[in-house]
């Protein structure tokens, strides 16, 4: 195989099109290093623009036999990078969308099973602390609260005073709110 200096660029795109591997490494030569620059002033990466012009040529190479180049190579070329770096830079604009969507979630989403859980175990709390009261102010309790009677209703099902029931529930909820309070501020500072 030889070294192709003294052929066009359009002569050149034709040998590549029957696999003449030297007349490849002639293009990759002449336009490799304005391509990288054009890209790196584009892309403000090395990293980046190197693999933006590797994967050109790669692709040049790989189409070479359905690549029809109309006009001049380096507006061939200059077009296709330019594409690739568009490419490139929607798809990093999607990434960061998606990232920004996904930690956006995250703590959404974990504020959210945070407070269940909260509210699960104070809605536990609540109920065993329902159980340790007296068996006839837990009772009144929880018709009144769980079963959404009124005072007159429920003093005429236990056959109790209204007055009664009001202090049943007013001294239920003393003790609830006392023992729960207790429960938080160990909570806290226990955490």
């Amino acid at each position: 195989m030889a070294s192709h200096p003294e052929n066009s660029d359009l002569e050149l795109v034709a040998l590549i099109a029957q696999d003449d591997v030297q007349a490849f490494a002639e293009i990759y030569q002449r336009y490799k290093g304005i391509l990288y620059r054009h890209a790196y002033r584009m892309l403000n990466d090395q990293e980046e623009a190197k693999d933006v012009l590797q994967d050109l040529f790669t692709t040049f190479w790989t189409r070479r036999k359905e690549i029809s180049v109309k006009g001049s190579l380096s507006s061939y070329l200059y077009s296709a990078l330019r594409n690739r770096i568009f490419d490139l830079i929607a798809h990093k604009q999607v990434e960061q969308k998606y990232i920004q969507s996904l930690a956006h979630f995250m703590e959404a989403g974990e504020c959210i099973t945070d407070q269940q859980v909260r509210e699960k175990e104070l809605s536990a709390l609540i109920e065993k602390e329902i159980l340790l009261l007296p068996p006839r102010m837990r009772e009144v309790f929880e018709l009144s609260r769980k079963h959404n009677l009124s005072y007159k209703e429920i003093a005429d099902e236990l056959n109790i005073s209204d007055k009664t029931v009001k202090k049943q529930v007013n001294n239920a909820l003393t003790i609830l709110r006392e023992k729960i309070d207790i429960a938080f501020l160990l909570a806290f500072l226990l955490k």
